[in-house]
């Protein structure tokens, strides 16, 4: 891990730089330039709020907020972990023609996800405002759930941009277990007062963004105290994988260049 923070700091001011000019790219040539980083999460929220308050008659308190918050830690749970599939191979000229530790590539992207976490936590209290939720210290306490949220997605997105470069359908399979996770997470309901027993159990303590979105509502909307206890747990095992993702970048950058 040693080798893994110097070259973090070596190559620090390169991810920055790319994570910048990215974000240029993603609104160059627009109307509305940044402006879609604010429509974008609003149209979710506003479309998903919609279907389940008229549709399905969702009676949380503050549903709007309620789901806000969960779209919120999803979007950049899900970017990160669809991102890093493919991030080697869609980088090859870079892979292929300059040295670069390949989580640098990794790191860069999560700079613009977290731009992007941002603006759409911003948007969470504004909604929060005009909701007339109210706003107390326990909001604090989401400064040590986000890291937990960062350092999982990080985590597996190591492992994912590894795999990812000797198994071609590992993007599609990344996709569809996604597409089961975001109903089991509780976007759209409470899995506290759904559910109980062994499924609520499996659901909060063995999904990842299950739990920290629990625990992110805990502190901004109800204001309650995060679970110490199971925040040790995943902070446990993000690093145990971020460990285990730079070991074996590590190990295997030298063959990437030869495979793709």
């Amino acid at each position: 891990m040693k080798k893994f923070f110097q070259n973090i700091k070596k190559y620090y001011k390169y991810a920055i730089r790319s994570a910048k000019a990215e974000l240029k790219s993603e609104i160059a040539g627009s109307y509305l330039n940044w402006l879609w980083w604010v429509i974008d999460p609003l149209s979710f929220m506003v479309i998903y709020t919609f279907i389940f308050t008229v549709i399905f008659t969702a009676s949380e308190k503050y549903f709007a907020v309620f789901v806000f918050i969960g779209l919120t830690c999803w979007e950049f749970f899900n970017r990160m972990i669809t991102g890093s599939v493919s991030l080697i191979v869609n980088n090859r000229d870079i892979v292929t023609k300059v040295y670069i530790p390949k989580y640098i590539l990794l790191l860069s992207k999560s700079f613009t996800y977290l731009f992007k976490l941002f603006i759409s936590l911003c948007l969470v209290f504004i909604l929060m405002f005009l909701n007339k939720v109210p706003f107390t210290y326990h909001i604090l306490y989401f400064v040590i759930i986000l890291p937990a949220l960062y350092m999982i997605s990080f985590g597996l997105g190591l492992l994912l941009m590894h795999f990812g470069v000797f198994i071609e359908d590992l993007k599609n399979l990344t996709n569809i277990v996604l597409k089961l996770v975001f109903y089991l997470s509780g976007i759209f309901y409470n899995i506290n007062e759904r559910l109980t027993g062994n499924l609520k159990f499996l659901l909060l303590r063995a999904n990842p963004i299950a739990f920290l979105m629990s625990e992110s509502r805990k502190v901004i909307l109800y204001n309650k105290l995060p679970s110490y206890e199971g925040l040790l747990v995943w902070y446990t095992i993000a690093l145990f994988l971020i460990i285990i993702g730079v070991h074996t970048i590590h190990k295997n950058e030298n063959t990437y260049a030869k495979v793709i």
